[in-house]
């Protein structure tokens, strides 16, 4: 498989053996609490309106932080499980939740669709996962934030929603980077799954570094976004706002 050229689309081809493909920060082996992330994350996430602290969040709100290749951390995670609903990073997800994760994934947007989607299912190591029961309306928003912040680093992350039936649940995403004159590659995949008469709403707000005014900089956002009405009666609405990327 090999990266598509298009007619009226150019860039400076991308250089793979110079991304660097997982970039994590430093952390403690098991964050107990919210209160044991890197206060230098947390500033971060703080300086772009997104804090980690639960009490400091907005009522109705569960945010999953994803920074560079890993999540570093997930909001009212205890209040969601009261309820059955599994609102975690994927990696979690993959040794806590198996079973869904091997029934779900790639079934939306396989491997083979494409040159990205492929390169993301090669090297993805982390992204949020969404699971909704059998007739639970969600009790809040969920909602990702995606950082680019190391150089030279790439993100590749993954997003996996499923509402079972009868379910329905509202998700946010939006995403940020600094200012560089080097290109980075976004290559992210997400697969939305509603099942009998569940309904997923799913928003997106895409405002990358776009470059400087000379062309120079700025995110390549190269992803494949896809979600199936798999059941009866089944309903999702998308909105996708895109202000930001050089491509």
């Amino acid at each position: 498989m090999v990266e598509p050229s298009w007619p009226n689309v150019h860039y400076d081809p991308i250089d793979y053996q110079a991304i660097s493909y997982y970039s994590a920060p430093k952390k403690k082996p098991s964050l107990k609490s919210l209160d044991e992330v890197d206060p230098e994350i947390r500033s971060t996430f703080e300086k772009l309106g997104i804090p980690l602290e639960e009490q400091k969040l907005l009522s109705g709100v569960a945010v999953d932080a994803v920074f560079d290749s890993v999540s570093v951390a997930t909001t009212f995670r205890k209040k969601l499980g009261e309820l059955g609903v599994i609102f975690c990073s994927f990696s979690e997800a993959v040794r806590e939740h198996p079973e869904l994760v091997r029934k779900y994934l790639g079934t939306v947007v396989p491997h083979s669709d494409n040159f990205f989607s492929a390169l993301n299912s090669a090297v993805f190591s982390d992204g949020s996962f969404a699971y909704i029961p059998k007739g639970v309306k969600c009790p809040m928003e969920l909602s990702t934030y995606f950082r680019i912040n190391a150089a030279s680093t790439g993100q590749f992350e993954r997003t996996l929603i499923v509402a079972d039936e009868g379910a329905s649940v509202s998700y946010l995403e939006g995403c940020t980077a600094p200012m560089r004159d080097e290109n980075q590659l976004h290559a992210a995949v997400v697969e939305l799954v509603a099942l009998d008469d569940a309904t997923i709403k799913y928003s997106t707000v895409q405002n990358w570094y776009p470059g400087d005014k000379d062309g120079k900089g700025g995110i390549y956002n190269f992803v494949t976004k896809r979600g199936t009405a798999a059941g009866r009666n089944s309903k999702i609405t998308w909105t996708q706002v895109e202000t930001g990327s050089a491509i």
